[in-house]
């Protein structure tokens, strides 16, 4: 089978073409071609020369997951559907704004770690996408939108856990902050994760971009409920994790994610445990509103509680920022993504915290 030229960042597209007895250098003009021109047709190619295209169109190829599916909001955002393979497809997310436009980009058909509150995590897990199948979201999001390189932020904050996946994850970030791809600083690439803290010591080592914690929940007890897989980290230790990757993180702080869920973690006293939790990492708060699902038990807090939960974290010294609800029309909002995924789990039969693996 041919090679998949978007499975390669750099180092790996160098040694391509050492194996078919060509210069490093090429490495370099066919990143440009592929992600900065999004160029599919090897033969377009000009600035290699004719046998040498044709050395490499016989032997690889330019392939990204198929669209199957494209909504867009009424606000803008704009939801593709995108097939990886006969029995899964996932999500991919653009939500422009005025000064740039954010990309929320899956790294695993389904996602193993069951979160209460997040339609991926109900239908299961499937497989890891490949570095392709990754970064290939990103290709076709700056192929399909108008304007140069519309893409100016990327958030792993879609389908899967990217720690989990990180073989896969590494090239693809290499790939978003190469100056030959894409040229995204550091500060514009953030990765969400559970709390995954194997995962999160290997990427501060590899590639610390931006970090955002799922955290939800101020205490142990009602964490293991919304997120299982703090009985295996639990807080005490995520927060020394996340202290560590500040040591190399290209901002100074963590952002923590906190799902606002009625009559569950969103009172004042769970809103004064964050803010002692706050005060042993640098960090920030961003609230987000719940995204309803079908047959989901919980509810969106109410606006007024959501003002009153951030106030008390103020008042505390926390900084924090409330999510605008984007997509949701389109089933397009955070954690709503559900894509279409051939579940290996069986998990409406059991769900098992041993499927995780660090």
């Amino acid at each position: 089978m041919k090679a998949n030229l978007l499975d390669f960042d750099a180092d790996g597209l160098s040694a391509f073409f050492a194996s078919l007895g060509e210069k490093p250098f090429r490495a370099r003009q066919v990143l440009r071609w592929v992600h900065q021109s999004c160029e599919a047709d090897i033969a377009r190619m000009s600035d290699l020369a004719k046998d040498l295209r044709a050395k490499l169109a016989a032997c690889a190829r330019v392939e990204a997951p198929r669209i199957v599916g494209d909504s867009t909001a009424a606000d803008g955002t704009r939801k593709w559907l995108l097939k990886v393979d006969g029995a899964n497809a996932v999500d991919a997310v653009f939500i422009p704004e005025t000064r740039r436009g954010t990309l929320c980009v899956s790294s695993q058909a389904g996602c193993v770690l069951d979160c209460a509150f997040c339609a991926t995590g109900k239908q299961g897990f499937n497989r890891n996408l490949s570095t392709a199948e990754i970064i290939g979201q990103l290709w076709l999001a700056n192929r399909l939108l108008d304007g140069p390189r519309p893409v100016t932020n990327v958030v792993l904050m879609g389908m899967g856990e990217p720690l989990l996946n990180l073989e896969q994850v590494l090239p693809a970030l290499r790939l978003m902050l190469d100056d030959n791809a894409y040229g995204l600083s550091r500060r514009r690439v953030t990765v969400s994760t559970s709390g995954v803290i194997p995962g999160m010591d290997a990427l501060r080592e590899a590639c610390p971009v931006a970090l955002a914690v799922s955290l939800h929940a101020p205490t142990d007890e009602l964490r293991d409920r919304l997120v299982p897989v703090n009985r295996k980290y639990p807080i005490r230790d995520l927060l020394k994790a996340c202290t560590r990757y500040l040591e190399r993180a290209p901002r100074d702080f963590i952002t923590f994610e906190y799902v606002m869920l009625e009559g569950v973690n969103d009172g004042d006293a769970e809103a004064r445990a964050l803010a002692r939790l706050a005060g042993q990492v640098s960090c920030k708060f961003n609230l987000i509103p719940f995204n309803p699902f079908p047959r989901t038990e919980f509810r969106r807090s109410p606006p007024e509680r959501i003002r009153r939960f951030a106030e008390i974290l103020q008042a505390k010294g926390v900084v924090v920022t409330t999510r605008k609800t984007r997509g949701d029309a389109i089933d397009a909002a955070c954690g709503q993504l559900a894509g279409d995924v051939a579940d290996r789990t069986r998990r409406s039969a059991s769900r098992r915290l041993a499927e995780v693996r660090p």
